[in-house]
This record gives structure tokens, C-alpha cells and sequence, in this order.
């Protein structure tokens, strides 16, 4: 798997999970003897469009076996979860989890890395660009209520 793919679907799960109520924390989860998967409970399948077509990106067919998606899907999703319980443990410290967090656990693989800073890049600038639209379309507004008063 590809750093784009992980990165994006890392995005997708994250928004598409409920991270209020994800798995206990680092401490309760070593003394388990149960497994992630039995103690949190997910909806599977919840990825498929966007996983098959991520996998059609990268060269398989344009309907992929169900089966190699739900692999995918696990694979996956064990990944990312396996990434938020470590950030969370090192945000344990602070109280909360931050981006910084997760550049830290992927600072040695140099193209996760880079295409991470490169997408949080993007997004400001895109802040940015929204930002100053929201400020152009107010001033026409009120130009334009200032005109319909005359």
C-alpha cells in the first residue's frame, strides 16, 4: 500500500469512525486479553466504494472481488487504529492528540512523511483561499445590500 492510499483513507476513516467511543486506553488494552477486534465492534463494509475505487486507481480491476476489498478494509483500518492508539498514547501526556502526533509516529517513512506535510500544506492554503472568498463575498454583499437601500 502506497503512502497516498494510506493517507487517504487514514482521512476517511477518521471522519467516517466514531473516535469518541474507540478502544480504551494503552494501559487497559495491554491487561486484555481480548482482541481489538472484540472489544470494539465496527461496521464492516463501510469503505467499500472508496476502497474499490482507490484499488481500481492502483491497477486492479474496476470491480474488485468483495473479498479482496474487505481484506483491504482490515488491513487498513488495523493500520489506522493501530496509528491512533499510539498517537493517543503519546498525546496521553498533553491531554489530547494532535497532527504532530501522528507526523511523529510516521517520521521515518520519508514518503508518508513528506505526503502528509505536503496535504496539510494544501489544506491551509486552501483555509487560506476559502478565507479570503468568504471575505470578497461579504464585501459584495454588503456593497450590493448598499445598493438595493439607494
Amino acid at each position: 500500500m502506497t503512502a497516498d492510499t494510506a493517507f487517504y483513507f487514514s482521512s476517511a476513516v477518521l471522519t467516517k469512525m466514531n473516535t469518541n467511543s474507540a478502544a480504551p486506553s494503552s494501559k487497559s488494552r495491554a491487561g486484555s486479553s481480548q482482541s481489538s477486534e472484540t472489544s470494539f465492534k465496527r461496521k464492516r463494509g463501510v469503505f467499500q466504494k472508496e476502497l474499490q475505487h482507490m484499488m481500481y486507481g492502483f491497477g486492479d480491476d474496476p470491480n474488485p472481488l468483495p473479498e479482496s476489498v474487505a481484506l483491504v478494509e482490515d488491513i487498513v483500518v488495523e493500520y489506522i487504529t493501530d496509528l491512533v492508539h499510539k498517537a493517543q498514547d503519546i498525546g496521553s501526556k498533553r491531554g489530547k492528540i494532535s497532527v504532530e502526533d501522528f507526523l511523529y509516529l510516521i517520521r521515518k517513512d520519508l514518503p508518508k512523511l513528506n505526503r502528509c506535510t505536503e496535504l496539510l500544506s494544501m489544506n491551509e492554503e486552501l483555509k487560506q483561499a476559502r478565507k479570503v472568498f468568504e471575505s470578497d463575498e461579504e464585501k459584495l454583499r454588503k456593497v450590493f445590500e448598499a445598493d438595493e437601500e439607494n
